[in-house]
């Protein structure tokens, strides 16, 4: 069964807490699926997020697993467009709107914050919108009205570049921005739908959910050595953890803020989870 914890947060004017989100196998909730729920608690979690906001965010930075570069590329188009990054869905999943603008001047505020931080950026005008980011929006704020920048991971995949990418974002919360990172806290291809998988990804999840949990220092250092977990690498294989680090980028913003598990599922035999912090 599934497992949820978040509730809305009173008052306005709040720190924005930071997230990472699941964001489900391709364009898994505008289809038909085997079983027909499979997605559905999921999708609902995805859905009653924005609820639980002390106040709608004025932009969203969203940290997606779907874009890794040399370095941290930033979208500054005004009217990104959508890239269909999945392959062999249905027809219509390819005509799937989500016309959020772009916020070019939030862009070159968080390159700003990188800079201060010696962490290289780089503005990308022509960039688009990866499903990484567009699938799990439209459920969170289906209206689009709300403009985005999209943040890519570096690909050198290191945990304590991201932590330190995070921390460099936390004054963004301040300032009425929320930060979401859209990954998966399991994410091996291979493990999906096979049974034996079930018992290696609760083994990770218990472990990733200790680390979240813990206290920030604890937190920090246990995310960096994050590949020493058990089932680790079988939950993550070696160089293909892109899925795993936008949790490391909005833990980084966290700052001393807490963070907790607020919904978990078994979808395809294996276990997916989301967190929050602040």
């Amino acid at each position: 069964m599934p497992t949820t914890s978040l509730s809305p947060t009173q008052g306005s004017g709040a720190r924005m807490p930071t997230w990472f989100v699941p964001h489900g196998g391709g364009p898994c909730f505008f289809m038909e699926w085997n079983p027909p729920d499979a997605w559905n608690r999921m999708g609902d979690f995805l859905k009653g997020l924005a609820s639980t906001l002390p106040q709608q965010p004025k932009a969203i930075l969203m940290v997606s697993a779907h874009w890794l570069e040399s370095s941290f590329d930033l979208t500054s188009g005004t009217n990104p467009e959508l890239i269909y990054d999945y392959y062999g869905f249905p027809p219509h999943t390819y005509e799937l709107k989500y016309p959020a603008p772009g916020e070019p001047q939030l862009a070159t505020h968080i390159a700003a914050l990188l800079g201060q931080a010696n962490l290289p950026s780089r503005p990308n005008p022509s960039r688009g919108f990866d499903h990484g980011m567009f699938i799990p929006l439209m459920l969170m704020f289906p209206k689009a009205d709300i403009p985005v920048v999209q943040l890519s991971l570096h690909n050198n995949m290191d945990p304590q570049i991201h932590l330190q990418l995070g921390q460099a974002l936390t004054p963004l919360r301040d300032e009425g921005v929320l930060i979401v990172g859209s990954g998966m806290s399991f994410h091996n291809m291979r493990g999906y739908g096979d049974p034996r998988f079930g018992p290696i990804s609760d083994e990770f999840d218990r472990w990733l959910t200790d680390a979240v949990q813990a206290d920030p220092e604890q937190r920090r250092q246990a995310l960096i050595d994050w590949a020493q977990a058990p089932s680790a690498r079988l939950s993550h294989p070696p160089r293909a953890e892109e899925h795993l680090l936008p949790l490391m980028v909005v833990a980084g913003a966290a700052s001393g803020d807490k963070g907790q598990r607020v919904f978990s599922d078994r979808v395809m035999e294996t276990m997916l989870s989301a967190f929050s912090f602040g």
